[in-house]
């Protein structure tokens, strides 16, 4: 009887792809994971400090809906030194709970219910389930490993109709580690221009690429004005647990999402935010060594699941492999279940970041190398047992 009550549109989405694989390792010894989407870094000693200061001088209080206006300035000031694009911290910039409300934040801003957003996957396992409960539809279009998971602008034409309202880019991707080329945003920028979409760009993983330039999409010609940019310290910094995230845009994109933080969180969390600014004026230091270790256990991930037949693209960002299991005959979630049991590697099949993900699975070499090593150990003799003939 109750749950007839719940929102039909809550009650059809499923569980998150990934918790179900942490919550069955979770209660096994000896797992190595190589699926969580964290770094295994600790938050740098100078940024805990300044967090741990900011307590002790009694800074417990809310702040500005909008975020520490240092902070924010700390933001533009960050952007406009990395890419060249200048945003006004005052009417453009705001501060969230991690990026995952940012991502809330615009789709709910954006969408009268019905309307469409075009969602490129793989992708992050929330993009999907965010439009759905924004009240919008999600036209999920696939990219492939050929194409080195870049999506197309001719894809995306495709995929538009009357009803398209935005476009939802996540690059460098989770799950693949793909990076898009210039050539290939330049392409969607004229469409985006064309059809007057708004892009909601997700570079949460924008200070790890390796080798190759990561393109902020508001620096294209005339997108700013259609872009939100959503940021945050989770992932170069190590800031996961602090939760800090933020979104950059037109003050007229900025205003309504504001208004939604306003009523449904008030600000983020204050000595998260003191430490995040911390971050922003000191921490370029441990973003480059990070970025190097990172950069280490990729070569050494890729190179050893090529080694046992697994295929895999060379990811250029994030910290994710993504390797083929074809080779095992080994369905995505078989693959899985079976690599968790049998020899105590925990990954995410592919099929949770998408349809097209099937057949392949989600490492993450956020891991030490000691334990990449073992992994791989462990994984050879999976591959050796289940290989087809």
């Amino acid at each position: 009887m109750i749950a007839s009550k719940i929102a039909q549109r809550v009650a059809e989405i499923p569980p998150s792809g990934i918790r179900r694989f942490f919550d069955i390792a979770a209660t096994m010894q000896d797992v190595i994971s190589l699926g969580i989407g964290e770094p295994d870094f600790t938050t740098p000693a100078h940024i805990i400090e300044a967090g741990v200061e900011a307590l002790r001088r009694g800074e417990t209080h809310y702040t500005s809906n909008a975020g520490i206006f240092e902070l924010r300035e700390a933001i533009a000031e960050n952007i406009a030194r990395l890419y060249g694009v200048q945003y006004d911290p005052a009417k453009e910039i705001f501060v969230t709970v991690g990026v995952s409300e940012a991502l809330y934040l615009a789709l709910t801003a954006l969408l009268n219910p019905g309307e469409e957003v075009i969602v490129p996957e793989p992708c992050f396992v929330a993009y999907v389930p965010e439009v759905v409960l924004a009240g919008g539809v999600p036209v999920r279009i696939p990219t492939w490993v050929e194409n080195n998971f870049e999506v197309t602008a001719e894809e995306i034409e495709r995929a538009i109709t009357p009803r398209t309202k935005a476009l939802l880019l996540g690059y460098p991707n989770n799950p693949t580690g793909a990076v898009m080329s210039r050539e290939r945003l330049m392409a969607i920028a004229r469409l985006a221009e064309r059809y007057d979409l708004v892009v909601i760009s997700d570079e949460i993983y924008d200070r790890l690429v390796y080798g190759v330039e990561h393109i902020c999409f508001a620096s294209l010609p005339g997108m700013r004005e259609r872009t939100i940019v959503l940021q945050g310290m989770s992932k170069a910094y190590a800031m996961t647990g602090w939760r800090v995230g933020y979104a950059a845009g037109p003050a007229e994109l900025i205003a309504p999402m504001l208004k939604i933080h306003q009523y449904t969180i008030m600000s983020a969390p204050t000595v998260a935010q003191i430490a995040a600014l911390r971050a922003l004026k000191y921490g370029e230091a441990d973003v480059q060594y990070m970025r190097e270790m990172y950069d280490r256990r990729r070569r050494l991930i890729v190179a050893g699941l090529n080694n046992l037949g697994l295929s895999c693209f060379e990811p250029k960002g994030a910290f994710y492999a993504f390797p083929s299991i074809q080779v095992t005959g080994l369905s995505s979630m078989e693959f899985s279940e079976r690599l968790l049991m049998e020899e105590r590697v925990a990954v995410v099949p592919g099929s949770a970041f998408g349809e097209c993900g099937e057949g392949f699975v989600r490492c993450s070499y956020a891991s030490s190398l000691e334990n990449i090593e073992e992994a791989l150990n462990r994984m050879a003799r999976f591959v050796q047992r289940h290989r087809e003939a």
